[in-house]
């Protein structure tokens, strides 16, 4: 073996500095456990109570995008109307989720569905006239003269 492939592969194994022990993987313990522990005791001080049963969270933003929590944990306390969800997250555009959530949606929620409806509509339709506009490909088709319904005797 040549002496500087060996030097550079001793480097990469070693974690730490000179005269630890070298080792192929370095293990990373999460700390899952302790975040967990904190949240725990920050929802005790708040008082709140977990809420079974809740199969999803939607949190609607003011720019069409949806907050979307699938399987969150829910807590409340229904006297101080506060609130508690957490979980794995995910931001999704309104459109990705329309067939499911109609049911969820209230009167404001309906009336920005239908104003980004309108703006989608809006924007089709521009883009829709700058292609005629740009390319009338009409012209290269032939009008149909024959009926191809009848046959020739």
């Amino acid at each position: 073996m040549n002496a500087e492939k060996l030097a550079k592969l001793q480097a990469s194994v070693r974690i730490g500095g000179k005269g630890t022990p070298r080792r192929k993987v370095k293990k990373v313990q999460k700390s899952n456990g302790t975040d967990d522990k904190k949240l725990q005791s920050q929802l005790k001080k708040l008082n709140v109570q977990p809420v079974n049963g809740i199969e999803e969270v939607n949190m609607f933003k003011t720019d069409g995008t949806v907050i979307h929590f699938t399987a969150p944990k829910v807590h409340a306390s229904i006297a101080s109307n506060t609130f508690v969800i957490y979980g794995a997250g995910e931001n999704k555009e309104l459109t990705e989720l329309v067939p499911g959530i109609l049911s969820q949606l209230g009167p404001d929620s309906l009336q920005s569905l239908r104003k980004l409806a309108e703006s989608y509509q809006a924007q089709a339709g521009k883009e829709a006239s700058a292609g005629a506009i740009v390319g009338d490909d009409d012209d290269d088709v032939p009008d149909l003269v024959e009926s191809f319904d009848t046959e020739e005797k």
